[in-house]
């Protein structure tokens, strides 16, 4: 039986986007797709090498403010490549959030490296950096420059920062708990391009930023990600490695390190250089569905939406709501009432440290992440449903 909240819910939702089936999130084509990619097959030049790439890296890094963007296969390329570059080594640690999708910590088992686990705000849906503050006074000190785990005699290398469904984490104080315990700060801003601190885009705060431009993602190339950083040496290294490590030649062979094969093709570069031309389009229908939210929310008690945190400008990748503590036990009813009338919506990600890869991993006590995923359900967010022309 469908409960007087999840039905509530779900006439909400309704408002907005009219009757079913609504999917969560759904790409939007409405500019030059058709011809970048047109102009594209015809140059005849379709996989990593073409105009297009570089186009792409130069307008990413032009949009975001960073000196260099670096353009890979994906989100999860992205973030390998990056760990690697920020000289994370096996039986290293890296500090995340344990509320984040599996690919940031995937990431850091490829390199053999060691998830560790950390808590996050309500406020922000980040990394709660007074709380992980307090955490490595506790667990942790500084030995030769270094930050060790003083229980696994492991160095903590990197702190990632999750920028969760685009609303930007406290940069700023995570920036400082960096500095303090010698952590190299490396973003996962893979769900907020166009996403601000102060007038400062995601991505650009740290030693470097990632992003992604997977399906369901603000704008995309299908398949795609990024690096973004300011160092220019890093920024040439990253290409290096991306690019099997081959040393340039016009016909020669040699790569002089361990590489991948992670170059965004140039047709998924031309679907992003596209797209890119509106995203400042997407990002104001993006706010103005938040504010259609807003007001169909307004009267529902035990139910929060959320918002951008205060001094920050999200992107409002994908809108959330939570849940009162007193009415986690009708998250799934929700979920049910809501998808069964045609509107897709989901819970927020499994945690991390409940996942069987990753159970065994260090981790800090988490009770507003476990609190967050007994109440937390995605609505749908497409651009299209908050353009005032939608027909």
């Amino acid at each position: 039986m469908t409960s007087t909240l999840a039905q509530f819910i779900t006439n909400a939702i309704s408002q907005v986007t009219g009757a079913g089936p609504v999917v969560l999130h759904e790409p939007r084509f409405a500019g030059n797709e058709w011809a970048y990619l047109k102009e594209c097959l015809d140059s005849t030049f379709v996989s990593s090498v073409g105009k297009f790439v570089d186009r792409f890296e130069n307008d990413l890094a032009a949009y975001t403010g960073a000196k260099h963007a670096v353009a890979v296969v994906n989100g999860t390329a992205a973030l390998h490549a990056a760990f690697q570059l920020a000289g994370v080594r096996p039986g290293d640690e890296v500090l995340m959030p344990a509320l984040t999708f599996v690919a940031t910590t995937n990431a850091v088992a490829y390199g053999g490296a060691t998830p560790h686990f950390v808590d996050c705000e309500e406020r922000t849906l980040g990394v709660d950096p007074r709380a992980l503050r307090e955490y490595l006074r506790q667990i942790s000190e500084i030995c030769n420059g270094q930050c060790v785990n003083r229980s696994t005699g492991r160095v903590i290398r990197v702190l990632v920062p999750m920028h969760t469904f685009g609303h930007p984490a406290d940069i700023d104080a995570l920036l400082a708990v960096a500095t303090d315990f010698h952590l190299t700060l490396v973003e996962d801003a893979a769900e907020s391009l166009g996403s601000t601190v102060g007038g400062r885009h995601t991505g650009t705060f740290g030693l470097m930023g990632t992003l992604s431009f997977n399906g369901n993602k603000t704008i995309t190339t299908g398949g795609g990600g990024a690096i973004l950083t300011n160092d220019s040496s890093l920024a040439r290294h990253a290409k290096h490695i991306t690019t099997t490590a081959k040393v340039p030649h016009r016909w020669e062979y040699t790569h002089d390190e361990v590489g991948f094969n992670y170059r965004m093709p140039n047709l998924n570069a031309a679907l992003g250089c596209a797209q890119l031309e509106q995203l400042s389009g997407m990002l104001s229908a993006k706010r103005n569905l938040f504010l259609k939210y807003q007001a169909a929310f307004a009267d529902l008690k035990s139910v929060r939406l959320v918002a951008e945190p205060i001094g920050c400008h999200s992107n409002y990748w994908l809108q959330a709501i939570l849940l009162d503590e007193s009415a986690a036990s009708q998250r799934d009813a929700v979920l049910a009432a809501t998808n069964d009338a045609g509107l897709m919506t989901r819970p927020a990600w499994t945690l991390m440290h409940k996942l069987a890869p990753f159970s065994n991993c260090p981790a800090m006590e988490l009770p507003v992440a476990e609190s967050i995923e007994r109440r937390l359900v995605n609505i749908p967010s497409s651009a299209v449903l908050g353009m005032e022309s939608r027909a």
